[in-house]
């Protein structure tokens, strides 16, 4: 069968049928679509992309709000570098920052200015003249390893100085407020800090005059001239930075004025001193170099400080087994039902420690407490250890900032410093190098008041508050009630009141060392001719039920707690109790 060929003179071949457009834009779609997206990632790209010198300038400025004059110096061209060494370099902005009273800078984003210019807008928070605006103009500069560095000039270091001017300011103080008790009344006013208290306001105001060196930095960074009077001790010193007020002034580029402002007057201060307990804690120190203080439990409100009551600390001897007591119940270390031998001293590390006038205590956990028994705590400090005794310690505010301008803190060193048991128990005793001021001791009082809770003291009024939980609330009560026995069956019967439920510890500090090479001393007899060389103390809360006020003394060199401390207390706590202050 032949095959048959098509005739070269037939039309072509019928073709496939063509696309239509609808359906060539439907197979272009995802080419399109991709298309689409890398056109716009390369304008996001090309958007985002910055040239170097500006790059440069935002990297510069950013340094500059985060205070890092390293980093700044760091982008300098080769010759800026050369010419202005890191340190002086640190020192213009420093010097600058501290004339103009600079809290901070925040800078706009850089854009360009003339040839090889960035021009960035910022502006400078101060504490004196508000926020001022300016421009700062960098020129860039081609550093040797091919990137571009600022070509610095002395009047960067602040916005809208001008080549050649350094900035210089004039200073005006407004009149110092006035300090007034928790009841209106005034305790120091006007430049001559008078009052109608009559000199009982001197001794709580406290003095003004030359600011001392150490304060120098803080004054500069509020603005206060150098010759400006200070407060130096007790309220001005408390509240100096609020009864100063805020400076006012002249800010100058050169001899131009960039910013000026008036001088504001800080507000009369509200403290919490009570005139009356006030009068009562003076009266009750009597001209002997001690101090007392005074304190609400509930809120941490100082009512009355007299004398050194937060400025010297000193060793708080037994007061300090307040602490001791705590550290060992809330760990669980001794029952209170527990029962020690009845003896005139114990033996630590081959040395034996007697009892105050070699007396002998012992019994229960609660009159070994209240006859303050040397025998039993000190042993019983080994036993806590020194890691948990420290920090019990600190729980009630030793090793802690007081919060008060001015108040020094009270001290124990750490655990690995203690020493051995015999050191231990020694600090145990409130002896050793533990050190401890009146304020804080009658914090510690407050605590056991507040069921375990610790105030903050303050010397403003309404500004009480808890600093945390010292220790448990059965722990609290036990100890509470140990108090109660000092007063009524212990050593601080001379703090008793009359209707009134004090509780109380007592605390005589020996001067010298106890943990040197020769026999250590707290406990050994007291001897008439050794009289100046104990420090009496005694804290003390009351009412036992509703506390209303915490107080402690401590009367330098002036011997046994019980004897000369606790009535000055009851003098104090009396007054207070009875205060028409509020």
């Amino acid at each position: 069968m032949a095959t048959r060929h098509p005739s070269p003179l037939a039309g072509p071949p019928p073709s496939r049928s063509r696309p239509q457009p609808a359906s060539r834009l439907r197979r272009l779609a995802p080419l399109l679509a991709f298309a689409t997206v890398a056109f716009g990632a390369g304008l996001l790209i090309g958007a985002r992309h910055e040239p170097s010198e500006r790059r440069l300038a935002a990297s510069f400025t950013a340094a500059w709000e985060r205070g890092d004059y390293a980093a700044m110096h760091a982008l300098l061209s080769d010759a800026a570098r050369d010419e202005v060494s890191l340190r002086r370099f640190s020192r213009a902005y420093t010097r600058a920052a501290e004339v103009a009273t600079l809290t901070g800078v925040r800078a706009a984003r850089p854009r360009e200015g003339g040839d090889d210019e960035v021009e960035i807008d910022v502006s400078a928070a101060t504490r004196i003249f508000g926020t001022i605006t300016g421009r700062v103009v960098l020129g860039v500069q081609e550093r040797a390893d091919g990137t571009p560095g600022v070509m610095w000039r002395p009047e960067h270091v602040f916005p809208g100085l001008r080549g050649g001017e350094r900035l210089r300011r004039e200073t005006r103080m407004p009149p110092r407020a006035a300090i007034q008790s928790r009841d209106g009344a005034t305790i120091a006013e006007g430049e001559a800090r008078l009052s109608g208290l009559g000199p009982l306001a001197a001794e709580v105001a406290g003095r003004i005059g030359p600011a001392p060196p150490e304060r120098a930095e803080e004054l500069r960074r509020r603005g206060v001239p150098a010759e400006t009077p200070v407060g130096l001790t007790g309220l001005e010193r408390a509240f100096d930075e609020r009864l100063a007020g805020t400076p006012g002034g002249t800010l100058r580029a050169g001899s131009r004025m960039l910013a000026s402002s008036e001088p504001r007057p800080g507000g009369a201060v509200r403290t919490t001193i009570d005139p009356e307990v006030q009068e009562a804690a003076v009266t009750a120190l009597a001209g002997r170099f001690g101090g007392i203080a005074v304190m609400r439990p509930s809120d941490g409100e100082v009512l009355a400080l007299a004398g050194i009551a937060y400025s010297a600390p000193q060793p708080p001897g037994s007061t300090f087994k307040i602490v001791t007591l705590a550290g060992l119940l809330d760990a669980g270390l001794v029952e209170r039902s527990e029962r020690f031998p009845v003896q005139t001293s114990t033996t630590l590390e081959g040395v034996e420690l007697e009892n105050a006038n070699g007396e002998a205590c012992g019994g229960s956990l609660r009159a070994s407490f209240a006859e303050s028994c040397n025998s039993v705590f000190a042993p019983l400090g080994a036993r806590l250890g020194a890691e948990r005794l420290v920090a019990t310690a600190e729980k009630f505010g030793f090793n802690e900032e007081p919060g008060l301008a001015g108040a020094a803190r009270s001290t124990i060193p750490a655990a690995a410093e203690v020493g051995d048991d015999l050191a231990v128990g020694s600090t145990a005793i409130g002896q050793g190098k533990v050190l401890a001021t009146p304020l804080l001791m009658a914090d510690v009082a407050s605590a056991i008041a507040q069921g375990g809770r610790r105030p903050r003291p303050t010397l403003l009024k309404g500004a009480g508050g808890v600093a945390g939980r010292a220790t448990t609330p059965e722990t609290a009560r036990f100890i509470a009630r140990a108090m109660r026995s000092v007063v009524t069956d212990g050593t601080g019967a001379g703090a008793a009141v009359p209707g009134v439920r004090v509780a109380g510890k007592t605390g005589t500090a020996e001067l010298r060392d106890t943990v040197d090479d020769a026999p250590p001393l707290p406990g050994q007899p007291l001897q008439e001719e050794d009289i100046t060389d104990t420090d009496a103390w005694f804290t003390a809360f009351a009412p036992l039920r509703e506390p209303k006020v915490a107080v402690c003394v401590l009367l330098v060199g002036q011997g046994a707690g019980g004897a000369t401390a606790a009535p000055a207390a009851q003098t104090v706590i009396q007054a207070a109790l009875t205060s028409r202050g509020g």
